[in-house]
């Protein structure tokens, strides 16, 4: 937060779903301490301050400037209280301006950019003195009115999860992507390295205000507006036990004419849902403008680009049903009190349940199904002590695992498996086979083994993988067996017995099977036989 000793000048943060009056507590309590430094500011200036400087003021010639007002201000008038979209508004402010200067040049020549600033305050002051003593906006919007509001889900089939949010002139085409672990961003700042599993990127290229221009790299909108949204989201984004995928979200603004971060906060909000990411609730965000004057003032709820131009205020709140989770307020006045700041709270919570309503009317929940084309994520866990054998000497065990099954894995320090695949089978094979590497040979149990070598005096059967036990001559059948190659050759697929565990070596059976199930076979006819003798 910041402000001087007695009004509010800028607040941006985050917060966990607070209610207004905790968060118009949190900015009293620190406008207490904003009170103190000012203090200690005033008298750091009274010791050693210097003249300030002289700034003359800009005067405009009161002729000149009443040759434009009789030319424009009936004309400005009419467009000001007409009902017009951005672009025709700008076209007859264009043509207007066009108009003025052309009938002045001869008059004042050399004039344009005065008339321009002209032109500019007298659009301002019209505004805004419509708005003060009707409550009319540009639109034809009272205050309060929020604008009609469309939304669509899925339109883009491929993606893992998209929606396209639109709120009068304003517009976000946002998609999600599903990835891994190993997708999780790595960010190096200036205290410990951490990572990052949910990630909104915000885009607003030149054409979304009908601008041509060259697409480069992230500037200051970009980088501003797509923190704002990620904080607002990131308060209902799921834990890691519950989704643990890492998500990206994207937002391109289509167009734009007034608060394109929270629309990308809706977007962003209906997208992930869309996606099937079980966020807690779904959240919407709202920018709230405001004009004060000689003691008077309106809140403008959804405010247009050219409110936030002429306008005193752009506040932006964003939050789910049960409160607030990411705010920002910038003003162009000296400051605000808080009573207007507590207004200002309470209007945008209803035109936050506005809009939260239209959304859930959209998609309400979740969807419990994922897109097919996102990853199948399977979480496991095994022993601390087991993670280097599901690695293997240099990673050949686990890159081994990662071709034969075309999965993603990644084992975390605890001993936790993430395998992530293009379709569920893969993935759940690589879990089986991991269960396999890591299980524990048991006495008495059965398992489906692989010859692996052929030797005079038995064969060498692979029981669970990288574990192999010695099938000896004698256990291959109920019957002598003089020569191992004419009952078993390598690769062959056989069910074994485990006999028993010696200094690390495993003694397997496969006569021991024939046996159990012979015996159980003429038990089974011996019932048979006395069944039909009883008849």
């Amino acid at each position: 937060m910041q402000g001087t000793a007695d009004s509010i000048m800028m607040v941006e943060g985050e917060s966990k779903e607070v209610s207004e009056q905790e968060l118009l507590d949190a900015l009293k309590f620190a406008q207490i301490e904003i009170k103190k430094i000012v203090e200690l500011q005033n008298q750091l200036r009274a010791e050693a301050g210097k003249t300030k400087w002289v700034v003359e003021e800009k005067t405009i010639d009161e002729n000149l400037k009443k040759d434009i007002y009789d030319l424009a201000e009936v004309k400005f008038k009419e467009i000001v209280y007409s009902v017009l979209s951005k672009e025709e508004r700008a076209d007859k402010n264009g043509e207007l301006a066009e108009f003025v200067k052309l009938s002045l040049a001869e008059k004042y020549p050399e004039q344009e950019k005065v008339i321009k600033e002209v032109l500019h305050d007298m659009e301002k002051d019209l505004m805004r003195e419509r708005i003060l003593k009707e409550g009319i906006r540009l639109d034809g919007r009272n205050t309060k009115q929020i604008r009609p509001i469309t939304i669509e889900l899925g339109n883009l089939p491929r993606t893992h999860g998209s929606a396209l949010f639109t709120r009068g002139e304003t517009q976000s085409l946002t998609t999600v992507t599903l990835g891994t672990k190993n997708d999780e961003q790595t960010v190096d700042g200036l205290m410990q390295e951490y990572t990052k599993k949910f990630m909104l990127h915000y885009n607003f290229p030149p054409f979304s205000v009908g601008e041509v221009g060259r697409l480069s790299g992230v500037g200051r909108r970009e980088i501003g507006h797509g923190n704002l949204a990620e904080r607002s989201l990131k308060q209902v984004f799921p834990a890691d036990d519950a989704f643990p995928y890492t998500v990206r979200v994207i937002s391109d603004i289509l167009e734009s004419n007034g608060s394109s971060s929270m629309a990308t906060v809706c977007a962003g909000s209906l997208a992930m849902m869309d996606a099937g990411v079980p966020i807690s609730k779904a959240v919407s965000g709202i920018a709230m403008g405001l004009v004060k004057e000689d003691g008077q003032y309106a809140i403008l709820s959804d405010i247009l680009g050219n409110e936030d131009h002429l306008g005193d205020m752009d506040f932006k709140v964003a939050g789910t049903s049960d409160g607030i989770t990411g705010f920002q307020m910038d003003i162009k006045i000296q400051g605000i009190s808080f009573e207007i700041m507590e207004n200002a709270l309470h209007q945008a919570k209803e035109g936050r349940m506005h809009i939260l309503g239209k959304m859930n009317e959209a998609i309400d929940k979740s969807r419990e199904t994922l897109s097919p084309y996102a990853p199948r994520l399977i979480t496991m866990n095994i022993a601390q002590d087991q993670i280097g054998l599901v690695i293997g000497p240099g990673g050949k065990t686990i890159q081994g695992m990662q071709r034969l099954f075309g999965v993603d894995i990644n084992i975390e320090d605890d001993g936790t498996v993430h395998i992530a695949s293009p379709n569920k089978d893969s993935a759940q094979q690589a879990k089986d086979y991991i269960k396999k590497l890591t299980a524990t040979p048991e006495v008495g149990e059965v398992y489906d083994g692989v010859v692996t070598k052929i030797a005079d005096f038995g064969a060498f059967v692979e029981i669970l993988p990288g574990k192999e036990g010695l099938l000896h001559i004698s256990e291959i059948d109920v019957k002598r067996v003089n020569k191992v190659s004419d009952y078993l050759k390598v690769g062959d697929k056989l069910q074994v017995k485990l006999l028993k565990i010696e200094n690390g070596k495993f003694s397997l059976s496969r006569k021991k099977l024939l046996m159990e199930a012979a015996e159980k076979e003429a038990k089974k006819n011996k019932q048979a036989d006395q069944q039909i003798t009883e008849k």
